[in-house]
């Protein structure tokens, strides 16, 4: 016969495994990945270089940090905001902005919600407007910026392709940019610099397309190059610049890629000037993860910490060639050779 302590004592022991359980699932809870958002620019995540790169980062943090990845690409400008509500609305963590064209819609999302994470890739945080003020005191606490000293890799590939031209008996090599912006012109400016210094006498042409899609405006721009002379092409367009690799294919020339390997992609590669924005997004991603979110402030990749680079080399760069370029490297990394970041 039953009694009613029994019952107590069955009810107590009910609550109690209640109780444990709900403890158990508020702790797997709180040990559940963040959500972070990736925001292509208008380059478009089939760009095979910098948006695409991005997205590889995102993936890999997917697979390796168990995230919630939110791809959402950007076919215009007008598409920023809006993508980066609906991320917000979807609860996003983090929200990474992958380039400097989404700076603006960045600030004005990040002070309308404050409570969300933002990193932004190329884009320092100190460097004045939207994101800091005269002084580069930053203006948000929650935005992070990821910056790259692309100089740096622009310079090593600038002395391999003035010295393949001097090979060449002509002293010209190119640069074949996308829009006219900071994160494209700190590649050619250490192109042009180091170029000179390593081959004095070179001739450096640099011409924009305005556009990082259309490989039919690239092309366009390359072939005025190769005209005036130029024996290597340095694109720094994103996709479009997949139109310079082919235009210098075509007239038996010299190029070199940009943000990712690009080797494959052309017959005539000499090799590429790598970023590893990829690495950018998913150290950002893995701070978030962590709870140690850096707002205001900036992480930097370059040579010395391998987030910058070179990729693949064609069989045509010499010993002598790479002797060259490990002395420029060395240089940079200890700090000899200083950069400057525009042109």
């Amino acid at each position: 016969m039953r009694t009613p302590f029994s019952f107590a004592v069955i009810a107590a022991l009910v609550l109690s495994l209640a109780v444990a359980g709900s403890s158990v699932a508020g702790s797997s809870a709180q040990k559940a990945g963040p959500t972070v958002a990736l925001i292509s620019d208008i380059g478009k995540f089939n760009d095979r270089g910098f948006n695409q790169n991005q997205l590889a980062g995102l993936n890999k943090a997917k697979t390796n940090l168990k995230i919630t990845a939110l791809a959402k690409q950007s076919n215009s400008v007008s598409d920023y905001i809006p993508n980066m509500t609906a991320a917000v609305r979807q609860k996003a963590d983090l929200i990474v902005a992958a380039g400097f064209l989404l700076g603006d819609a960045t600030a004005t999302m990040a002070k309308k919600f404050p409570d969300t994470h933002f990193a932004i890739t190329d884009v320092s945080i100190h460097g004045g407007t939207p994101f800091s003020d005269k002084k580069g005191k930053p203006l948000f606490k929650n935005v992070e910026g990821l910056t790259y000293a692309a100089n740096e890799g622009g310079c090593l590939v600038g002395v391999l392709a003035a010295r393949k031209a001097s090979a060449a008996g002509k002293k010209v090599i190119g640069a074949v940019g996308g829009l006219k912006i900071p994160p494209v012109d700190i590649w050619i400016a250490g192109y042009k610099k180091c170029a000179t210094m390593a081959v004095p006498g070179t001739k450096v042409i640099v011409g924009y397309s305005q556009d990082f899609v259309a490989t039919d405006k690239c092309k366009t721009v390359a072939e005025n190059q190769l005209a005036q002379g130029a024996q290597v092409l340095f694109q720094v367009a994103g996709g479009c610049g997949l139109g310079t690799i082919k235009a210098a294919d075509e007239a038996g020339k010299w190029s070199i890629g940009v943000d990712v390997d690009q080797y494959k992609l052309g017959k005539r590669v000499l090799t590429s000037a790598v970023k590893r924005v990829d690495s950018g997004v998913y150290q950002a991603i893995q701070q978030e993860k962590a709870g140690k979110f850096a707002g205001g402030s900036d992480l930097l990749f370059n040579l010395k910490n391998g987030g910058i680079g070179l990729g693949q080399m064609n069989p045509a760069v010499t010993a002598a060639d790479k002797a060259a370029i490990n002395g420029f490297k060395a240089r940079i990394i200890s700090g000899q050779l200083k950069l400057k970041s525009a042109l």
